[in-house]
């Protein structure tokens, strides 16, 4: 990917893979200029504002067709891609991974911001007591053993770890989907295009999907577990839906803030396993399915991996955070493409001034293109 344009725009998961030996620079921006289009009016704010069914809009407007798509190989193996059960999503490069910082907040200057803000602190304090998860500052000038250092809550088990993981992804899983069911049933009764919302929520419920997917490869839960998540599930799906009934901006606002505490636990994580503290995960190689998934290498390992589950909390953070900042038939800015994590890994969003002028110059590049 050495000589794939900035910024990176998201990328094929579904028939095309692109490599630095692969595909040619033309394919690659074809394919990457198609992807969805937006609105086709002149002044900033108006390039936010969706398009009815019956006017017309720019060539990709509900979303890519595979006939743009040119025929790629896999950067992995050579051969033909097969994989097409999985939507579009982006891969990282190794600059891009460790580019994700913590401090990118959104400071809760709204009631409903501060409301949501709050929920996330809640539900915090409560996924820490119940899942065990405990992380303390180790003291400076420490000799405590690892296991000292677990035993007094400043560091945490495998065990706890992996169901902290694990009950964490069933939850995100959640918010993408029932948003896009929503946005879906009412594309339908006002019969009205989704200006791009829906593929975007999707894929965001897909990735959720697939961190569960490939934890579950390195520990499979038990009966207690999936009841619990039973449980969880049919509770927080039915209130998220209800409440992205009546307020979708607070909802979008609660799962930014969720993500942010996401890319706080996958930072730890991290830190542990290069610090020592996390010796069962130091060496051990990445599933197969997240190898696939996130195109790693042959030889990588589960640290990869979570560096790669990182940048996507990272991604959902920052989506969600700037679709909070839009009004409800708002063109989403991320329709066609998305910033590079030099910019999604240290700001929080785009206000929705910085949207549309988004919308504006992928306008420019598909009318470039053209």
């Amino acid at each position: 990917m050495a000589h794939m344009p900035a910024p990176l725009l998201r990328t094929l998961i579904v028939s095309a893979r692109y490599s630095s030996s692969g595909a040619s620079h033309s394919a690659i921006r074809a394919v990457l200029c198609s992807r969805r289009a937006l609105s086709t009016q002149s002044s900033s704010n108006e390039k936010l504002q969706s398009k009815k069914a019956d006017e017309g809009a720019f060539r990709g407007v509900e979303g890519l067709h595979y006939g743009d798509i040119p025929a790629v190989s896999s950067a992995r193996d050579g051969g033909p891609i097969a994989d097409d059960w999985v939507m579009f999503h982006p891969v990282y490069t190794k600059e891009e991974l460790k580019a994700v910082q913590t401090s990118a907040h959104r400071e809760a200057l709204t009631m409903s911001d501060k409301f949501a803000n709050f929920l996330i602190r809640v539900l915090r304090f409560g996924f820490d007591l119940v899942s065990g998860y405990s992380h303390k500052e180790i003291p400076p000038g420490s000799t405590m053993t690892l296991e000292e250092l677990r035993k007094k809550g400043y560091v945490n088990t495998e065990s706890r770890w992996l169901h902290r993981i694990l009950f964490l992804e069933t939850v995100a899983g959640i918010p993408g989907m029932a948003a896009a069911t929503i946005r879906h049933l009412h594309s339908l009764r006002i019969m009205r295009r989704d200006a791009g919302w829906i593929h975007t929520l999707l894929e965001e419920a897909e990735n959720e999907r697939m961190h569960l997917m490939t934890f579950m490869t390195i520990k499979k839960p038990g009966i207690l577990f999936r009841a619990a998540v039973l449980a969880t599930q049919g509770v927080f799906y039915n209130i998220f839906f209800l409440s992205y009934l009546i307020n979708p901006r607070i909802c979008h606002r609660f799962v930014g803030y969720l993500e942010e505490e996401a890319v706080k636990t996958y930072t730890i994580c991290i830190s542990d396993i290069e610090s020592g503290h996390f010796p069962e995960w130091e060496n051990m190689p990445a599933p197969e399915i997240a190898k696939d998934y996130w195109r790693l290498a042959p030889n990588a390992t589960v640290l990869d991996m979570i560096y790669a589950v990182r940048s996507d909390e990272a991604t959902h953070r920052f989506v969600n955070h700037s679709l909070a900042n839009l009004k409800k038939n708002d063109v989403n800015p991320f329709a066609i493409r998305e910033p590079d994590m030099t910019v999604k890994g240290v700001k929080y969003g785009f206000e929705r001034e910085e949207s549309a002028d988004y919308v504006r110059d992928s306008q420019k590049m598909i009318q470039k293109r053209d």
